[in-house]
């Protein structure tokens, strides 16, 4: 059995802080093999830094996906090419440096896959490739790898696009977790040819906001389609959604985690 502990979208530092209090007893809980953190909103909500990642390892994550934020905050190149860290960025964005989209991860006697990609549906990001013809691209390179398990974040908007990508790859890969809606769904199942899959992970952040944003901004976004600021409530309730992996070639499982604390 491998288990993979696996966080939706950590918000601020509010979201950061909630993985640091209660990581601790979520691994004695279910002892996982990996934890996993989608890391594209960890600075203030959009984007990423190098003290901020190393944070979240000293907390005890292993390994960061990401999204089509996570260049925003302009040093995500650098931050991949300095092999620091294990994180990936969405393999069908072209500001994605090469060999970036996936990562082949060595645990004991287990090769784990990690894949990353990005939907097309309502993202508002420029020259996004098919993330459908991309997915038959980076399975058979890292097929060559021999690994034991392929687990892909898919990063995507729209419900529809993420229900039919899970339908493309049942079967080929072991699990398909959707992330950036920060809305974890209640359909965390096995498809039919055995691939582990749910719609959205969730999110890590505050509990009274709209997707981890204060409240008000987005009421007077849809009021008077005002600009929206990534303001991000620094104290209260917070959500912690994940999913818990029990991998395994006799029948694997999904478990989805919701959990609640207070920063």
């Amino acid at each position: 059995m491998f288990k993979v502990l696996f966080f939706g979208d950590v918000m601020g530092s509010i979201g950061r802080k909630a993985i640091q209090k209660t990581l601790p007893s979520l691994k004695k809980k279910y002892k996982p093999d990996l934890i996993v953190i989608n890391a594209e909103n960890l600075a203030h909500g959009k984007g990423i830094t190098e003290k901020i990642l190393r944070q979240m390892q000293e907390a005890g994550v292993d390994f960061f996906t990401s999204g089509n934020h996570v260049y925003s905050k302009g040093n995500a190149d650098q931050i991949f090419a300095s092999n620091e860290f294990d994180i990936i960025a969405p393999a069908n964005d072209p500001r994605t440096l090469k060999n970036f989209g996936y990562k082949v991860i060595k645990l004991g006697k287990n090769t784990v896959i990690m894949l990353n990609l990005l939907g097309k549906t309502f993202i508002d990001e420029q020259n996004i490739d098919c993330p459908f013809k991309t997915f038959d691209k980076l399975l058979k390179k890292v097929k060559k790898h021999k690994p034991d398990y392929i687990i892909l974040d898919f990063h995507a908007e729209a419900t529809s696009e993420k229900v039919a990508m899970g339908h493309y790859v049942d079967g080929q890969i072991d699990a398909l977790l959707g992330t950036h809606t920060h809305i974890q769904t209640n359909d965390a199942r096995t498809l039919p040819k055995g691939t582990l899959y749910v719609t959205d992970i969730g999110m890590v952040g505050a509990q009274e906001s709209v997707i981890g944003v204060e409240k008000e901004i987005i009421i007077e976004k849809f009021l008077n389609n005002s600009k929206i600021i990534f303001n991000i409530p620094l104290s209260g309730e917070v959500r912690i959604n994940a999913v818990l992996l029990e991998l395994n070639e006799k029948g694997s499982k999904i478990k989805l985690i919701n959990e609640k604390t207070v920063i």
